[in-house]
């Protein structure tokens, strides 16, 4: 961001790619977006709230007070009649933008200074190949509360580790966090997505690997 934050993080992780987006924010990390190479994606709200989740499937829009506004489903991935996907343009931020026109055409868009950089996250997946994947692992409420915690914990040592190396805090606060700590909070992310909780729980969790 113009304000030398971190706006978007790109990971690899084994055969896929991450992209993270980030809010323009100087002493957190809370994460916006996330968008994986095997087709499933998240966006968030600012307070952390889901606001637009796909999956290799479909996809579904809610609105802040968790309604649904539109559902959809791929059309490749649909053997008979299917819900058509009208394009979808939200602002993450004054920066941030997400356009989603198909399955691979999702583009997440950074414009700052008069300058813009663009990525195209989007995946082709075919049926066969969404018969094939594994089926999630489900983790109960307090496993994931302990994952969480865990992650919260160690975003916290790393702060203090950087506070003691870097004692100006225009210096350690502009240092990005280890890769391996983000991509710990976008797996819990993902689990919670997953995992048969309440709405409550979820967002407390969000709240404590965004914190």
């Amino acid at each position: 961001y113009p304000s030398g934050n971190l706006a978007i993080t790109v990971i690899r992780e084994r055969d896929q790619l991450i992209c993270i987006v980030q809010e323009d924010e100087l002493r957190t990390a809370k994460i916006r977006a996330l968008f994986q190479s095997d087709g499933r994606s998240t966006c968030y709200y600012p307070n952390g709230d889901e606001w637009i989740n796909m999956s290799i499937q479909g996809g579904q829009y809610l609105d802040q007070a968790g309604n649904r506004v539109r559902r959809w489903m791929w059309p490749n991935l649909s053997p008979g009649p299917h819900v058509p996907l009208s394009p979808i343009f939200i602002s993450l931020n004054r920066h941030v933008g997400v356009r989603i026109l198909a399955q691979d055409k999702i583009f997440v868009s950074f414009l700052a200074m008069g300058r813009q950089a663009k990525f195209n996250m989007g995946t082709k997946v075919q049926a066969s190949a969404a018969r094939q994947l594994p089926p999630p692992t489900w983790l109960g409420e307090d496993e994931l509360l302990l994952l969480a915690f865990r992650v919260r914990i160690l975003q916290l040592f790393d702060r203090m580790r950087r506070c003691l190396n870097f004692p100006s805090s225009e210096q350690w606060n502009k240092i990005r966090p280890p890769t391996y700590l983000m991509t710990q909070a976008v797996k819990i992310l993902e689990l919670c997505m997953a995992a048969d909780i309440s709405d409550e729980l979820r967002s407390s969790i969000r709240a404590i690997v965004n914190a």
